[in-house]
């Protein structure tokens, strides 16, 4: 096959030239939670590419999906020479294009990100190995031709403020950043770059030496941050880590890097949950921030304006307080392009929406879904949460509209071009496929995102002073300002007394053992983005539950088997 015809060629997002065998993964993947940043290998249990070594392969894959971090990772590998060998995807794609931009930029290590028609996509999908060259890919010795061509992208308007950062006015770093958004706000086709109000950073949890790298690099290159800008949750507690026995090795990294963050100007918030600190962003107000699940409850429930930002693009723009003018910036890129219809039962209570969430990004992958049929709920601050976390681990789109209930579902719910519908069924085999495992439990795990004081008082009020069964361990991962007011409004003391325990600073994406404990093989979470993630994480089998699962779990040491009651 000689694939020379214009909508068979390639389109060249970052440069680069590359030889491997092809591993097509038939699933968008989260490089985050989905792949082991110490060996390429997918540790995604459910992905269909379980297993396999993404090393030195021509990776095929339509986009990825889920973590902001998946950036960090890339870079990961590349310092360590387990990277892929090319990244081929069969449309716009942030995460791992902006990990390929950094670790060409900063460190030299060019890993060619190329962009195929479905044509193209399906004739090389259908090979086993291919050479990229910096004109043109071949694959099983010739069977496959394609030429790559570099994107043709409209002029990128810049202000004389950019110009000036561009050119070093305002120092080396803000010149790295400024190169770092040009390069990406180019592949996005952005215009121009627009200001943002806030940034909140996602890179400053300590996924391997790479994070650390580039912000101890551009902290020597003097950078500042210009806004305002919060911290997502880091790796260890930080002024506990020692008490709690983590190997030096390990905290001091952890704790190093965000300190890192914090000299350059960032708050210490350390927190998953940024539009639970006071003083969310409002209404319409551009932003700039990273953390999936943040960055899909800002633009879908608060209605702010921010694209779903890469680790590492977050602190350039922090630094420079500009963004892409792109995606979800724009009416376009926030407008519904799927109908996703709910057949919930009655009695649904909030162990739904982390499912719903779920199972709404796996039916709209790649786009914003407008979701029906739960107009008349009435989903509190952390059912949206929840859904919106469960979402982000799904699906690439960064935001959803929930007709009825979120801002903009009447006006950019819009006209979807095709639609879907979860049915009971879906949901109960959803559940199924979540919360499968033994009934004996070691861990429960609340708090991913990070617990709201209300999901703390639930918490204290439904245990009411009883203890917690000897043979497992209850923990709560929270924000520093949550954790705050329960220690004054005397929440902690009650869940203390019932030997819960209540860590800041870390969430469950990024805890590691021993403050997960030891011995805990069983985990139950009421978390559908923990679920998710956290058997790849943790080497757990990891079960959804519902909150009362959680507090009989607490109780007993075991989890009740079967489906929750409103889809029994």
């Amino acid at each position: 096959m000689n694939s020379t015809s214009g909508q068979d060629h390639g389109i060249i997002v970052a440069p680069g030239a590359a030889a491997g065998p092809i591993v097509v993964l038939d699933e968008p993947l989260s490089f985050w939670g989905g792949i082991d940043p110490a060996t390429g290998t997918v540790i995604d249990v459910h992905h269909p590419a379980h297993g396999a070594s993404l090393a030195g392969a021509v990776v095929l894959m339509s986009t990825s999906r889920g973590s902001c971090s998946g950036s960090g990772v890339l870079l990961e590998l590349a310092l360590s020479g387990r990277n892929p060998a090319a990244l081929i995807f069969a449309g716009p794609e942030d995460t791992l294009t902006l990990g390929a931009i950094v670790a060409s930029e900063m460190f030299g290590r060019r890993i060619p990100v190329i962009r195929l028609s479905a044509g193209g996509f399906a004739a090389l999908a259908s090979a086993k190995h291919a050479t990229l060259a910096p004109d043109g890919l071949s694959a099983d010795g010739g069977r496959v031709r394609m030429p790559l061509a570099a994107a043709a992208h409209g002029e990128l308007q810049l202000s004389a403020a950019d110009h000036r950062m561009l050119g070093g006015g305002e120092g080396i770093a803000a010149q790295q950043a400024m190169r770092i958004l040009i390069a990406m706000a180019s592949q996005q086709g952005a215009r121009t770059l627009i200001d943002v109000t806030r940034a909140h950073v996602d890179g400053c949890i300590y996924a391997g030496p790479a994070n650390l790298v580039f912000a101890e690099k551009m902290e020597a290159l003097g950078a500042r941050v210009r806004i305002p800008t919060t911290m997502n949750a880091i790796s260890v507690d930080h002024a506990n880590w020692r008490r709690q026995g983590v190997a030096p090795a390990f905290g001091e990294p952890a704790a190093r890097l965000a300190d890192a963050y914090v000299r350059m100007g960032c708050q210490a918030s350390f927190t998953c949950a940024p539009y639970a600190l006071p003083d969310p962003p409002g209404f319409g107000e551009a932003i700039g921030w990273s953390e999936s699940n943040a960055v899909i409850f800002a633009n879908s429930v608060l209605g702010a304006r921010t694209a779903k930002h890469p680790d590492f693009l977050d602190f350039c723009i922090a630094v420079t307080g500009r963004a892409p003018l792109a995606g979800a910036f724009l009416d376009e890129g926030r407008r519904a392009r799927r109908t996703v219809r709910i057949e919930l039962p009655e009695g649904a209570d909030s162990s739904a929406w982390p499912l719903i969430g779920y199972l709404v990004g796996l039916a709209s992958p790649d786009r914003i879904p407008l979701i029906t049929g739960l107009a008349k709920t009435r989903p509190t601050r952390d059912d949206l949460k929840a859904l919106c976390a469960a979402f982000g681990t799904t699906s690439a789109a960064a935001m959803l509209h929930v007709e009825g209930i979120t801002p903009e579902a009447g006006g950019l719910g819009g006209s979807p071009e095709d639609d879907v519908v979860i049915t009971r069924d879906d949901l109960a085999a959803g559940w199924r496929k979540l919360s499968e495992g033994p009934s004996q439990v070691d861990l429960v795990a609340i708090g991913s995102p990070h617990a709201s004081l209300d999901e703390c008082r639930a918490l204290a009020e439904r245990l009411d002073g009883r203890p917690v069964a000897a043979t497992l361990s209850v923990i709560i991962t929270a924000g520093r300002e949550v954790v705050g007011a329960a220690q004054a409004d005397g929440t902690m003391a009650r869940l203390r007394r019932s030997g819960v325990e209540v860590i800041p600073d870390l969430c469950w994406c990024s805890i590691t053992r021993p403050v997960f404990p030891e011995r805990a093989k069983v985990v139950l979470t009421n978390s559908g983005k923990y679920a998710h993630y956290g058997p790849g994480l943790s080497g757990c089998t990891v079960r959804l539950g519902t909150l009362d699962d959680c507090i009989e779990a607490a109780l007993t040491g075991a989890a009740p088997a079967g489906l929750p009651g409103w889809l029994s």
